[in-house]
C-alpha cells in the first residue's frame, strides 16, 4: 500500500510540473483568480486520485492531463478574445482618480478606506492624497501615480550622467561553482581561481556566495 501511495506521489508530482510547464508558468506573486481555481483543482485532483484506493496510475495521468488541456484550451481563448480574458482574469479598476477617490469603485471591489491605506503604504506613501492615480491591478496589487510633489526624482531629473548598467552573476552558490553564469560573465575557472587566491581562498567550498559585477568586481562571502 506505502508503495503505491509514495509511487502515486511521485509520478502525480513530476507530471503536474510537466502540465503546468506546458500550459505556462504561474506566478504566485501575480496570480489570478483563475490560477488560483487551476492551482487548487490540479492538486486536489492528485490528492484524492493517492488516497482513493480504486484510483491508480492511469487515471491520476488521464485526469490531470483533460485538465492541463482544458487550462491550455482556456488560455488560448483569452489570448484571442479580450472579452473572456476580462471574465476569467479580471481588468484593473482605478480606485483615484484625478486625486478624487472613487467611492463607487471602492465599492464594486469590496475595499474599503483601511485596505486602501494599507495598499498604498506598501507602495511607499502614507496619504491617500499623495496619490494622482490609483490602479487596482487583477493581482490585486495597487499601482500608484503620486502627485508631482510626491513623486521620486529620476536620473534626468537630477542630470546624472548616463553611466553603463551591467548585470550581475553569482558565480558559486554554497559552495558549488556556477558554471554558465562564470561564462556568461565572460571569464573562465582559471581567472576564477586567481581571484580566489587573492583573498587566500584554495577551494570553491570556502565560499557561501560569490558574486561579479563590471562595475563592483567580485564580491565574496565566506561561510561564517
Amino acid at each position: 500500500m506505502y508503495k503505491d501511495i509514495a509511487l502515486e506521489l511521485i509520478v502525480g508530482f513530476f507530471f503536474l510540473l510537466l502540465i503546468l510547464k506546458l500550459v505556462g508558468k504561474i506566478q504566485f506573486s501575480q496570480i489570478t483568480p483563475f490560477d488560483f481555481i487551476t492551482g487548487l483543482v490540479m492538486g486536489n485532483l492528485v490528492g484524492d486520485a493517492i488516497f482513493n484506493e480504486k484510483t491508480g496510475l492511469k487515471e491520476i495521468i488521464f485526469s490531470i492531463t483533460i485538465w492541463g488541456a482544458l487550462i491550455y484550451f482556456v488560455e488560448l481563448l483569452t489570448q484571442k478574445s479580450s472579452f473572456l480574458r476580462s471574465i476569467l482574469e479580471g481588468t484593473p479598476t482605478i480606485l483615484v482618480n484625478k486625486g478624487e477617490i472613487l467611492y463607487r469603485n471602492l465599492k464594486k471591489t469590496h475595499i474599503d478606506l483601511n485596505q486602501l491605506q494599507h495598499l498604498m503604504r506598501r507602495e511607499g506613501y502614507f496619504s491617500v492624497f499623495e496619490a494622482e492615480y490609483v490602479i487596482l491591478e487583477r493581482d490585486g496589487q495597487i499601482s500608484v501615480a503620486p502627485k508631482h510633489p510626491y513623486g521620486a526624482p529620476t536620473n534626468q531629473d537630477l542630470k546624472i550622467p548616463k553611466q553603463q548598467v551591467n548585470l550581475s552573476f553569482a558565480l558559486i552558490m554554497d559552495g558549488k561553482l556556477i558554471k554558465d553564469n562564470l561564462k556568461e560573465a565572460g571569464h573562465n575557472e582559471q581567472w576564477l581561481k586567481k581571484q580566489l587566491s587573492k583573498k587566500k581562498i584554495k577551494e570553491y567550498k570556502e565560499v557561501f556566495y560569490a558574486e561579479w559585477q563590471e562595475n563592483s568586481g567580485l564580491n565574496i562571502s565566506k561561510y561564517n
